[in-house]
């Protein structure tokens, strides 16, 4: 059975150059653990590295954080829905909001249950997904300070997150310049600048992150290393904290080109024949995961004791080429793979895989 890796003392590592990192340039961080999709056993590993304050956008990953580690500040990660205001409320201590109907549901069910919800106000810089437009910010926070049981923790944006706009030091400062105009205009203060995730690193790595950004949440640079500006891995930190490995249950000789009258495969493609592979033939390796795992343009790196090749996958079988395989593969033998962050969502989220940490 395919199962996953988690190393922790490469997760230590990770975590211990991004806290020196923040703590050098005295910016305030949190964990986003979205990826682990709730996993107890995953998420107390990132908790004992002692954060005190992690991110979700799923209710029921939060309680289980509250569960773990009651004393961990929580945070829900985009604007909560309505209908479970009540939840939101219970197991956040904070949330990112765009609504002010969703902030007075938030201020009435706070006061239900006797506590003050902080709120991130998030503001639309450019990438076009969650955040209130830039024209009606004054206003908008207008409204919120009227609210009796909400506290205003910060302002924040999302790049890169949908259309794949960067960040840079325009915007970053833009974003600081609108929590100076609310400050003054509205005599308050405001103790967060939440400008920084995962793609923003590089920027503070060559000093180019306007010193008013003083608050990250990540969540891939910490399993990944990964800089979003170049591809590649943030010098100092590990891109395999998680592995996935998996079992071959079938290898033989087979034609490298398919027999009979193609039609679209079950992911709707018609498969493209190399002139050349007429008359070969090569090793096969059927693996026990496919597509329901994960799809395999998120596998980025395969253990190479020989030629290996992802051919492609069906629903629940992926298949190699090996080459004439002189790893000598043999049917039972797990092969090793990285993941980009969205297969390890997909494998996160995936029942049938067996989670461990080593």
């Amino acid at each position: 059975m395919a199962y996953l890796k988690l190393y922790r003392e490469k997760l230590r590592e990770n975590y211990n150059f991004l806290d020196n990192l923040f703590k050098k340039n005295d910016i305030k961080w949190g964990i986003t653990t979205k990826l682990l999709c709730g996993h107890e056993a995953y998420l107390k590993e990132v908790a004992d590295l002692g954060i005190g304050e992690m991110h979700d956008s799923r209710i029921s990953n939060l309680k289980k954080i509250k569960e773990i580690d009651p004393d961990t500040m929580t945070t829900y990660i985009k604007p909560p829905p309505k209908d479970i205001i009540e939840s939101v409320v219970k197991y956040a201590d904070a949330s990112l909001n765009t609504e002010l109907s969703t902030l007075h549901a938030l201020s009435d069910e706070a006061k239900k249950q006797g506590k003050v919800h902080k709120v991130i106000i998030m503001i639309e810089m450019g990438d076009l997904r969650e955040g209130v437009i830039r024209e009606n910010i004054v206003d908008f926070y207008e409204e919120v300070f009227k609210l009796s049981n909400i506290e205003v923790l910060g302002i924040g944006t999302n790049l890169n997150c949908m259309h794949g706009v960067m960040p840079d030091e325009d915007k970053l400062i833009q974003l600081s310049l609108y929590k100076q105009i609310i400050e003054l205009r509205f005599n308050k203060t405001i103790p967060l600048v939440s400008g920084g995730t995962t793609v923003t690193i590089p920027l503070l790595l060559r000093n180019q992150l306007p010193r008013g950004i003083n608050h990250f949440r990540v969540g891939e640079a910490l399993f990944f290393g990964k800089d979003l500006f170049t591809g590649g891995t943030i010098e100092g930190m590990h891109n395999d904290v998680l592995e996935l490995y998996s079992q071959i249950i079938e290898i033989a000789e087979k034609p490298k080109v398919p027999s009979g009258e193609l039609g679209k495969n079950p992911q709707g493609q018609v498969t493209d024949i190399d002139e050349e592979d007429y008359g070969e033939t090569s090793y096969r390796a059927i693996l026990d995961i496919g597509y329901l795992d994960i799809n395999p343009e998120h596998i980025i790196d395969v253990e190479r004791d020989g030629e290996v090749n992802i051919v492609d996958a069906s629903s629940d079988m992926l298949i190699l080429d090996v080459g004439d395989n002189q790893a000598g593969y043999e049917v039972g033998d797990f092969i090793r793979f990285r993941m980009k962050y969205m297969g390890a969502l997909g494998i996160m989220n995936s029942d049938y895989i067996d989670k461990i940490v080593e």
